[in-house]
Parts: structure tokens; sequence; C-alpha cells
């Protein structure tokens, strides 16, 4: 599938959180499992000096051709908020019509998301029901894939197990736990990736 004059759709997604969240990792999850599925990935994180309660972030394009976009995006299709804190750049670069997923545990700030396509997913409640507060953002982008299609779920449950270092093996039957959680918690397709007549796409 390509966008407009033969040009391959590109689809990004911009993940924030506070460290501790799994924001990285998850990241990874989702970048290796579109690369099983055949698209082009591109994928930037960046965090702060603090292990936990510093401010991380990641760039996921996933496309069906050569990817165009830099590394640093100016404008994102879709986000991942885990937290308040530190958000204000992936606000400024939602468009109108993005998706948004917002983990309601957690997130108070005072938004109005009327001009975006809002999913809400109580991401770190399914972490805390599947053993481990530190796999809500896998909660998360089980219910990103559900939202959009953007990968199938067991590509992005088999990614898990490349993604995880040696010495945090023993967590990986959780992490997929939340994945599934999470893609249970979406009742269906929200946003479709892949079609191509959708307003956005290349």
């Amino acid at each position: 599938m390509t966008g407009g004059q033969g040009r391959p759709v590109e689809r990004e997604l911009m993940m924030t959180g506070i460290g501790g969240q799994g924001i990285q990792l998850a990241a990874q999850v989702l970048a290796r499992a579109a690369v099983a599925e055949g698209h082009e990935v591109l994928l930037f994180g960046s965090y702060g000096g603090m292990m936990r309660g510093g401010n991380t972030e990641a760039t996921v394009v996933v496309a069906d051709g050569p990817i165009e976009s830099p590394p640093t995006i100016a404008t994102t299709w879709s986000a991942v908020v885990m937290h308040h804190e530190h958000w204000e750049g992936v606000r400024r670069r939602l468009r109108p019509g993005s998706l948004v997923l917002l983990n309601t545990t957690v997130f108070e700030a005072e938004v109005d998301w009327s001009p975006y396509r809002l999913v809400e997913v109580p991401a770190t409640d399914l972490a805390v029901d599947v053993g481990s507060i530190q796999t809500a953002t896998m909660a998360m982008i089980g219910a990103y894939c559900a939202s959009t299609g953007l990968v199938e779920l067991p590509a992005l449950s088999a990614a898990v197990g490349e993604s995880l270092p040696s010495y945090r093996s023993q967590y990986l039957a959780r992490n997929v736990a939340a994945i599934e959680a999470g893609h249970a918690a979406v009742p269906g397709v929200v946003v479709p990736a892949w079609e191509a007549t959708m307003s956005g796409a290349r």
C-alpha cells in the first residue's frame, strides 16, 4: 500500500512518559514486530539522566516503503502518553485528528482532547493486574496495535523475547501478558494504520 503519488505510507508514533514506565523497551518491541511483518522502521529514543522519574521519549516511524522522515519528526500521526510530566514536546507535534492513547491511571493534566482521536487505557492498572507496574507501556502498545492494526498481536508478543536483555528473561511472560491485556482492553480498530484513503495518509 502506498499513499498519494505512489509515496510510501508512514505512520509516526511518539511515546512519552517518565523513567521506569518502560517506554524505551516498548518502543523496541513495537519496532521489531513491525520489521518482522515486513515494514520499514525508524526508531529514535531519548531520555534524561535519571533512571526513575526523569523524562523519557521514543519515536517510532513505520512505513510500507523507504522512510523519508528524519529521526526528530515535526508532527506525529499518533502518540502514546503515559504520564502528564514531560509530555509537552509531544503535544506540540500533535496535529488535528492525531490518535492519542492516554494512560488514564496516572495522567492528571487538564487537556482539551477534542482535536484528537482519544483512546483511554488504564495501562498502569492493567500492568499491576499482571504482576508488574513496569509493564505499563507494554499494555499500552498492545492497546495501540488493537486501535490501529499497525502490527498483529502475535508479532508483538514474539518481539518481546527478542527485545528483553538476557538478565531480564524471567520477565518475558508478564510482559507478554501485559501486551495481551492492553490489546483486549480496546474493543477494536479506531484509526486504521494501513488504509491509504484515511485522512493524513501520504
